[in-house]
């Protein structure tokens, strides 16, 4: 199995039941190989948000298949689920979200503590992630005191902090000035060739998505 993620006929209803449900997605079919760059490009309110949670195991399909490695996700119980997570994925969101009372190193270190790493092994982690992104000299400082483009570069560190088969990313530098946006982003790009996992990245920006292996969109493979 050369697949990291495998979505089958996947389909989402918000509201069912209800006087007016809403049909998100309809029977998606969508793989992303190993080391592969994947752009997921869609109009607002096309259901972008919900397929990575779906893909992320935050959310769950009312049918349909998401296989992680060849493994079902679809029908495990929460706590698998869970595990599978914080093993498999990592998150990057179009606002950093970083913990505002911890440092630089100190955000990198806490998902891998919550992971069961060791805390030698975790800060030395930290703080490779923070040499690779040039901000290795930023490791003690709060996110209050880095800028935009700083802090998101910390999140992205975070979410490769356990080492995942797979990146999801929602709009990651769509919070970002256009240069800054660029330049982020070709940080985030080295990041992913020099760690060879795979992603599915969230985009509208379509100069960003063209510099990926493949660009979906949504409206083409909704049914």
């Amino acid at each position: 199995m050369n697949d990291v993620l495998q979505l089958t006929g996947v389909s989402k209803t918000y509201g069912k039941g209800g006087p007016a449900p809403v049909e998100v997605l309809s029977s998606i079919d969508l793989r992303v190989a190993r080391g592969e760059v994947v752009a997921l490009v869609a109009p607002s309110g096309a259901g972008k948000s919900t397929l990575l949670h779906i893909a992320g195991l935050l959310d769950t399909p009312d049918s349909g298949q998401v296989l992680l490695r060849g493994r079902d996700m679809t029908g495990l119980p929460d706590k698998a689920r869970t595990e599978a997570r914080r093993a498999e994925l990592g998150f990057i969101y179009q606002f950093h979200h970083l913990l505002p009372e911890f440092s630089a190193a100190e955000n990198i270190v806490l998902p891998q503590l919550a992971n069961g790493t060791p805390a030698r092994a975790a800060q030395a982690r930290a703080a490779d992630l923070l040499d690779r992104v040039g901000l290795g000299h930023r490791a003690a400082h709060r996110p209050a005191e880095l800028s935009g483009g700083e802090q998101q570069r910390v999140a992205f560190c975070r979410a490769l902090a356990n080492g995942p088969a797979l990146l999801l990313a929602d709009e990651p530098t769509g919070n970002l000035d256009p240069d800054t946006s660029d330049r982020v982003f070709d940080v985030l790009m080295a990041l992913v060739r020099e760690t060879g996992l795979s992603a599915l990245i969230a985009t509208h920006n379509h100069d960003l998505a063209a510099r990926m292996d493949r660009v979906i969109r949504l409206k083409e493979i909704v049914a």
